[in-house]
């Protein structure tokens, strides 16, 4: 249950930022700029909280290397389905959409992932101990 709140999270995170549909941050701060300055500054500041948190431990947890590698994975996954004939990608908006489910996994694994390895060898991660 964990590992599907964390991705979920993420999965809004990137879906409140930007989607296609006109439900989204930057579709209103396009709109509101001018009247709303400081509720967009407000609201960005939180995404970008938001952001940082999940970039930080991903980059922590499985490094860029990682990251490209759960890309991949789900790139193969999706190269599959459209081998199979399952999907397509003539849709613009549910390519976005597929954009943001393959982002929210790796940014979900990212922040799980010491506490799957962990479960995995027995082993904690000890990181910046000051003593």
């Amino acid at each position: 249950m964990g590992f599907i709140l964390r991705w979920l999270i993420a999965f809004v995170l990137l879906a409140v930022t930007y989607n296609p549909s006109p439900w989204n941050y930057v579709y209103w701060l396009r709109q509101n700029w001018s009247d709303q300055m400081p509720l967009a500054v407000l609201f960005g500041l939180l995404l970008l909280t938001g952001y940082i948190i999940y970039l930080r431990a991903t980059l922590r947890s499985i490094g860029p290397f990682g990251m490209m590698l759960v890309l991949a994975l789900v790139g193969a996954g999706l190269w599959v389905l459209m081998d199979f004939g399952v999907m397509t990608l003539r849709n613009d908006g549910l390519n976005l959409w597929i954009g943001i489910f393959a982002l929210s996994l790796v940014l979900g694994i990212g922040l799980s992932w010491s506490l799957v390895r962990r479960k995995l060898s027995g082993q904690a991660d000890v990181d910046d101990v000051d003593e």
